[in-house]
């Protein structure tokens, strides 16, 4: 939980806690949602909970830190998520267009559809490769904010401009829940929510292009 210790310092007065759940800590009801329905999303409310000094996470007054640090760290997986969601309409759509049958012919065969699933597959290759290499970044011990930031970004609107196209293949079709890809089109959207917006990552990624920070060099010592 992160929490203001100090009202007059802005962002620099939160810190963050690990909070035990005892009797004066409510989980209030869980929110009717319009995708990721098989995951749990619900407020939760505190009535004068006390914390001990030794849950405080790091140091006093530097959850916003650990907060923006703990994101470098999640968004290359909800980048990978989002992938997943991509390839699965991609894959979806590739196929369902090589069965539907229209004007004597399968629509793959039509240039309309084939632009269509080509701009898919090329939005599935690029946000799996973002998402790799702001992976490999974190896994080396490499600072990898604007890399997340990119990755997040474009993995999360590929999902949805693909999930959309894959309904669109489908046609009317891919409108009914009979078939999969309506689902994704509503799993797609949190995409471009959580972990920061959308807008949120081009924020991100504007400031470190134009203002990136500095990282200093090792101090080097001679005999």
């Amino acid at each position: 939980v992160y929490a203001k210790t100090d009202r007059e310092a802005g962002h620099r007065g939160i810190s963050c806690f690990v909070v035990p759940k005892d009797a004066t800590v409510t989980v209030d009801k869980k929110e009717d949602k319009m995708g990721q329905r098989a995951s749990n999303t619900a407020t939760i409310t505190f009535d004068e909970t006390e914390i001990p000094l030794n849950h405080l996470v790091g140091e006093e007054n530097k959850g916003f830190k650990i907060a923006m640090t703990t994101l470098d760290r999640t968004r290359p997986g909800v980048a990978a998520m989002a992938t997943g969601i991509a390839r699965a309409a991609f894959e979806f759509a590739t196929e369902y267009s090589k069965q539907r049958v229209q004007f004597g012919v399968p629509i793959a065969m039509h240039q309309a559809i084939q632009f269509i699933i080509a701009d898919m597959a090329t939005k599935v290759h690029l946000s799996r490769l973002a998402t790799w290499n702001s992976a490999a970044l974190l896994d080396t011990g490499r600072r990898n904010t604007i890399e997340s930031s990119h990755a997040k970004r474009f993995a999360a609107d590929s999902a949805m401009e693909v999930a959309t196209d894959a309904v669109q293949v489908y046609g009317g079709y891919g409108f009914i829940k009979d078939y999969p890809v309506e689902k994704l089109m509503r799993d797609a959207k949190i995409m471009q929510l959580y972990e920061g917006t959308s807008q949120i990552q081009r924020l991100v990624i504007a400031r470190e292009t134009l203002l990136p920070r500095r990282i200093e060099s090792p101090v080097t010592t001679t005999a």
